[in-house]
């Protein structure tokens, strides 16, 4: 039920396309980092169209990108402070990233110019994209700001090993640092302090083993206490009110199931059935955003696609809160405000062709449930869901959201 990136030095092909009838002007939208096609604006009506793939060499990628240069300097630039796609979103996605061009910052993990994974900034409209860690000799994933967003957690393993997606949150070193990258420090050796996850003050992270859930001190690293892990085996997530814990488990009569354990009694209980993964807390610790694959799909063979949804924290009123034929849905993080969502949308399970990673998308909680593309099936399940607005935003892996401002001065990077 987890997806991730991958070490390929081929890149992904089209993600998406902006097409008119009236314009035979062509040009391409490359995220640089990665050499993936964002989108092909021919004048400006929006229509997306790519379900198929293709893949794109390192030498075709290149290409591409001499033609960015040629029919829009502009466009073959860093892309610092300008909105990925603006040029090609309608009124009602151009409001959206208005609203939140300025609110905070998204870390996330994406290729590098090198090929590795580092961590990298953007705005959450997808502006001023910055690279955090410039390691090439490393990957760097699964990063999370603090609450108050001063610091960062991540995990740093070897650039030969790849990121595996169902085992991210225990490999290689737990490193914590400043929320802009600075002042990197390894807790630890390789393995140690499994998908850790900060305490609602900073001062403690949540660990979790086989052995069981440890709450550690990170200031002494001293473990202050133990919990049975109750058949929990990854993604765990500390509440923000302090009380719960979050993540997926097996013990509840179905496997991948998102359930809680209260830290105070060690009692569990499950949120939502079987094949359910990411879970998220919103700021209010009373709800979740999960991604979650509902039973009797016929679209992928049978297999079906995974949704983002949300649910009280006793499980009920489970509600969809976005869907899309032909992409999954992963990854899924609240707003500080609770207001907004983000996520990432990847076209294959285990990571897209070329493992670049996926476009990541972000949408107002006010509007859903909203279903992108055809999705004949699913909108037949929903009919009073919306077509969006939804952002698209830069190609990156496990997006985490502050509303602190990461830099002392918030001029666009060079």
């Amino acid at each position: 039920m987890a997806y991730s990136p991958s070490s390929s030095g081929w890149v992904s092909s089209w993600e998406s396309l902006e097409c008119s009838l009236e314009s035979r002007e062509a040009s391409f939208i490359l995220d640089m980092a990665s050499g993936t096609v964002l989108s092909i604006p021919i004048g400006g009506t929006i229509a997306r169209v790519e379900r198929g793939l293709t893949m794109l060499s390192p030498v075709l990628t290149t290409m591409l990108a001499g033609i960015v240069t040629l029919l829009h300097p502009d466009r073959g630039q860093d892309q610092a402070g300008v909105p990925l796609g603006e040029a090609g979103r309608d009124a009602p996605a151009a409001r959206l990233a208005e609203e939140v061009r300025r609110y905070g910052w998204l870390v996330f993990s994406a290729r590098s110019e090198r090929g590795d994974w580092d961590l990298f900034v953007c705005r959450p409209d997808g502006s001023d994209r910055r690279n955090l860690t410039r390691t090439p000799e490393s990957n760097e994933a699964a990063a999370q700001f603090s609450r108050d967003g001063h610091r960062l957690l991540f995990r740093r393993l070897p650039v030969g090993e790849p990121i595996d997606g169902n085992h991210y949150g225990a490999q290689g070193e737990l490193v914590l640092a400043g929320s802009d990258g600075s002042t990197p420090t390894v807790l630890g050796q390789s393995g140690e302090y499994p998908w850790a996850s900060w305490s609602p003050d900073g001062r403690q992270v949540a660990c979790l083993s086989v052995k069981g859930i440890s709450i550690v001190d990170v200031a002494t690293r001293q473990v202050l206490r133990k919990l049975p892990r109750l058949g929990f085996f990854q993604q765990l997530t500390w509440s923000p009110d302090g009380r719960w814990l979050s993540g997926v488990s097996n013990s509840f009569g179905v496997s991948w199931s998102v359930a809680l354990i209260e830290i105070a009694t060690g009692k569990a209980h499950a949120v939502s059935g079987a094949d359910c993964c990411t879970p998220d807390w919103f700021p209010d610790s009373r709800r979740l955003v999960f991604s979650n694959r509902p039973a009797g799909q016929s679209e992928n063979r049978g297999n079906g696609w995974t949704q983002l949804w949300m649910a009280d924290a006793d499980g009920r009123n489970r509600r969809l809160v976005y869907g899309e034929d032909g992409r999954h849905i992963y990854g899924g993080q609240v707003s500080p405000d609770g207001k907004y969502v983000v996520f990432t949308e990847n076209v294959q399970e285990i990571g897209d062709p070329g493992h670049a990673g996926a476009p990541m998308g972000l949408l107002r909680l006010a509007d859903v449930p909203i279903i992108g593309g055809e999705s004949r099936e699913l909108r037949k399940l929903h009919p009073d869901a919306k077509p969006g607005p939804v952002l698209v935003l830069p190609t990156g892996w496990e997006p985490c959201w502050t509303d602190a401002e990461v830099f002392a001065a918030t001029t666009p990077a060079h």
